[in-house]
């Protein structure tokens, strides 16, 4: 059973749906399994549990990157 975790910023609950299910639909072609063994995990890190150069996400501009 493939298991594909995510680790982005928040993002909205349509586009996580669209990217699950397109991740789902590339898994079970590629590795000919049925999509429902397919499982996507996604972690969302808000600003202020990520730093970049020393820098903490909610101090940066834009805080994504």
């Amino acid at each position: 059973m493939p298991i594909v975790t995510i680790q982005q910023f928040p993002r909205e609950l349509a586009q996580k749906r669209e990217l699950a299910r397109r991740i789902t639909q590339a898994f079970a072609e590629v590795y000919a399994v049925p999509a429902e063994s397919v499982q996507v995990f996604f972690s969302e890190v808000d600003g202020e549990s990520w730093a970049k150069a020393g820098v903490m996400g909610c101090d940066r501009s834009g805080a994504q990157g």
